[in-house]
């Protein structure tokens, strides 16, 4: 049996300074994925392509290692991410794990907007067949949530920091 957990984030990230420069800052993928994502998590494969090494979890006693390679790319104004595969590490007992990420972050002229949606369908390991399935959907739905809103949390700072660095780095450069 099959299970399938669904879970959505808005990000309003307003900007106060420098808004004219946030398409410039979006164009920078490796530094704007790196600002939104653990850096120490994350491995640039080639250019537009990451590999993300995602928390360990713990459920129900076992310990969940997922893996998300994603494609990076960015169009009108946007930089769009969104997983191309994924897998489990760690955890042999389950005969599918499908982890699908559609994310957007958008320069306006107030700040940055943006969406996250991300689902996982995964089959019920026999280890967990005791548990009910309402019980594993809740949970599992609760953990993605979680994710999200981590990522969300740590965007709202680190995001903005990054941007500020790259506006003084990119005027130190233009004035030597």
């Amino acid at each position: 049996m099959s299970l399938a957990f669904r879970a959505s984030q808005q990000l309003d990230l307003p900007v106060r300074h420098n808004t004219e420069r946030l398409q410039g800052y979006l164009l920078e993928q490796e530094r704007v994925v790196g600002a939104m994502l653990d850096p120490q998590k994350l491995t640039l494969l080639a250019p537009g392509s990451f590999r993300y090494t995602v928390t360990s979890l713990n459920v129900f006693q076992l310990q969940i290692n997922p893996v998300v390679f994603i494609e990076v790319v960015n169009s009108d104004g946007k930089l769009k991410m969104r997983a191309t595969d994924s897998e489990l590490s760690g955890l042999a007992m389950v005969d599918d794990f499908q982890l699908t990420l559609d994310a957007t972050l958008e320069a306006t002229a107030k700040g940055f907007e943006g969406e996250a949606n991300l689902g996982v369908t995964v089959s019920q390991p026999p280890i967990l067949k005791l548990i009910p399935v309402g019980v594993l959907e809740s949970t599992g739905q609760s953990i993605l949530n979680g994710i999200l809103i981590g990522i969300k949390t740590r965007v709202g700072k680190q995001l903005l920091e990054d941007f500020r660095d790259w506006c003084e780095e990119s005027n130190n450069t233009s004035i030597n």
